[in-house]
């Protein structure tokens, strides 16, 4: 009776609402972290594989579509897409949406886009005029409509209004959504809808665990931590129950793919799972070009090795784990550089760690082909999940081995044997540890790693692959004859 009393004294409303959270947080993240143990990837490549695309539950980046072969039917395809990469450094997910799209619309689609206005002035022979119907019709380009508004602002309302009024004069065979560029009352609509995902609610949950995990012993944790895990658990639910509106889902990874079937309840017809490409001729071995730019940058000729990390500058990308791990390595090989492309909260603090890191700021996908080729191994240390970033593929792509976090995004669908670098649970010790690891294996060994990579990354992660994947979707659910493979 005595523990009772004390705890209704000690017991008020909002701490009441805090612990039932946490309850449910509990409740609800035990099975997903169950889940994430489990293996994703196939242990064959499919060569072989026969039946409806429908049902394959692997990636298709692992069957051998043909390349040289036209479309059957051309298509019509509406894409919509928060930003689009023009005169900008574009994200990861508009650099995935300009590769795909550009490579569809050279296969002889007609490609729509629906976007915001750009956010700098630029000289692309891009229009916005959706008066142009010629242009709609190259077989080179996709055709951009900006909706009118403020720059890089998306109103998905504006766009929308666009694509009904090209519907109406051809309705489109298929419609794209990257990510919720358009919203589930609308796309629900849409039986011949496809939706890339890119990151989920449940993600963002995990990767603010792992966050929170990350502190030091004497950093506070942030205020806004107890209030976003209270507020992301009715999101996860929305979204489990409006994602089965959805007509097909496109996930990114084998792992993301399994949890919109398990955990999402998404049935296995309508969950496909095609893995990024990159331009395998804008990424590729340069021993020369990353020479030259080792010079440029001022890294001396005697460097024992050299790190690379490239993206957003940002805590759920790693960057306190990088940079602690990274501090307490020089102190024992001071002769091992970083080089860091992005920018972000974190560009300072690297300055500061001294002239050994070399914060280049952002780069566009031609400068990050000189930075791939300058480094010895790859650093990716997300915090989150079930990210799949590009910048792993472009380093592969660039003959270089990887250093990443050990989540089933990674570990299932990237970093498939350990012949192609090393992995780390996401905590500054285990980080630390794959780092000495990396040094004392030398620069000869990690070149044998990054040709295994390049091989590797060729036979799945190619522009023309991820192309030719949706493609095959785009037809299947244009006509069913198309689902049956081969």
């Amino acid at each position: 009776m005595a523990f009772n009393n004390k705890f209704k004294k000690s017991s008020s409303p909002s701490n009441l609402t805090f612990f039932i959270t946490l309850f449910f947080l509990v409740l609800c993240t035990i099975p997903v972290f169950l889940l994430l143990q489990t293996s994703t990837t196939s242990t064959t490549l499919s060569k072989t594989w026969s039946g409806d695309l429908r049902l394959a539950e692997f990636a298709w980046n692992k069957l051998p579509f043909l390349e040289h072969n036209p479309s059957p039917v051309p298509l019509k395809i509406a894409v919509f897409s928060r930003k689009w990469p023009i005169g900008t450094i574009p994200g990861g997910m508009e650099r995935h949406a300009y590769t795909l799209h550009t490579a569809l619309a050279q296969r002889g689609h007609k490609v729509h886009i629906f976007t915001s206005p750009p956010q700098e002035e630029t000289t692309s022979t891009f229009s916005s005029d959706t008066t142009k119907e010629a242009d709609a019709n190259a077989p080179s380009s996709p055709y951009i409509h900006c909706h009118e508004g403020e720059p890089g602002k998306w109103r998905y309302n504006k766009a929308w209004e666009q694509f009904l009024e090209q519907n109406q004069k051809e309705p489109f065979d298929v419609v794209h959504s990257e990510s919720v560029a358009l919203p589930h009352w609308l796309a629900r609509e849409l039986p011949n809808l496809a939706v890339s995902w890119h990151g989920i609610a449940l993600e963002s949950l995990q990767s603010s665990i792992f966050q929170d995990l990350a502190r030091t012993q004497d950093e506070p944790r942030s205020p806004n931590f107890d209030k976003g895990l209270q507020g992301v658990l009715p999101k996860i639910l929305n979204e489990i129950r409006f994602f089965r509106k959805y007509a097909h889902h496109v996930a990114i990874s084998d792992s993301c793919g399994e949890m919109l079937r398990d955990v999402y309840q998404i049935p296995n017809k309508r969950v496909h799972v095609i893995l990024n490409g990159v331009d395998k001729d804008e990424f590729r071995e340069d021993v020369e070009l990353g020479k030259e730019f080792r010079i440029k940058i001022g890294i001396p000729s005697n460097a024992s090795l050299v790190l690379g990390v490239a993206g957003r500058l940002v805590k759920d990308k790693g960057h306190p784990l990088l940079h602690e791990a990274y501090s307490m390595l020089i102190t024992k090989y001071p002769n091992v550089y970083l080089i860091v492309a992005g920018s972000g909260p974190w560009e300072n603090r690297y300055r500061d760690l001294g002239s050994h890191v070399l914060v280049l700021g952002s780069m566009s996908p031609s400068m990050l082909r000189a930075f791939y080729n300058a480094i010895d191994i790859f650093v990716n240390p997300t915090l989150r999940p079930q990210g799949l970033d590009l910048t792993m593929m472009e380093a592969m792509m660039s003959g270089k081995p990887l250093l990443a976090s050990r989540f089933p995004s990674i570990k299932g669908s990237v970093v498939v044997d350990d012949a192609f670098g090393f992995m780390f649970s996401p905590n500054v010790e285990s980080l630390l540890e794959a780092l000495e690891a990396v040094v004392k294996e030398g620069k000869e060994r990690l070149a044998r790693r990054g040709k295994a990579c390049r091989e590797y990354a060729i036979s799945m992660f190619t522009a023309t692959k991820m192309a030719l994947a949706y493609e095959r979707l785009f037809l299947c659910i244009k006509e069913d004859r198309f689902c049956n493979y081969p």
